[in-house]
């Protein structure tokens, strides 16, 4: 059985959360990718970022409020907020860490290449971060 140790990236990039989004943006560059995880300190796996993370869609570009209507004097909003929340901290983000999506898609090193591309057609994303221990690897 191939597992995933056998074909990943032993040497992944990786930012650190207090990283700035310029930074995250040089290491895509710089390396050619689409995503680049966040590690902590001890190594551990605890965001990722992609190219998608830094655009915002057009649809979402204006960032409006949700719609409301007052009602017996409260605010009663028509959309969820907590995506506009999320939109909103995203385009003011500074760093890594406020940019990243949190506790990442992971595969641990001593799956299966199937499995991997099990865990790739049900999740939707095309980065996978391996690890190992929840230490990014890979």
């Amino acid at each position: 059985m191939t597992t995933v140790a056998d074909i990943m990236d032993a040497d992944p990039v990786a930012v650190s959360p207090d990283a700035s989004i310029e930074e995250v943006v040089r290491t895509l560059k710089t390396h050619d990718l689409t995503g680049v995880p966040v590690v902590n300190e001890g190594g551990r796996c605890i965001g990722i970022i992609t190219d998608q993370d830094l655009v915002l869609a057009d649809e979402e570009g204006d960032l409006h409020i949700p719609h409301y209507v007052e009602l017996m004097g409260g605010v009663v909003f028509l959309e969820p907020l907590r995506r506009f929340e999320e939109r909103l901290r995203r385009a003011v983000a500074s760093t890594a860490g406020d940019m990243m999506t949190e506790d990442p898609v992971t595969v641990d090193e001593s799956a299966s290449v199937r499995d991997a591309a099990r865990i790739i057609a049900d999740s939707g994303h095309n980065r996978l971060p391996v690890v190992a221990h929840g230490r990014l690897v890979g």
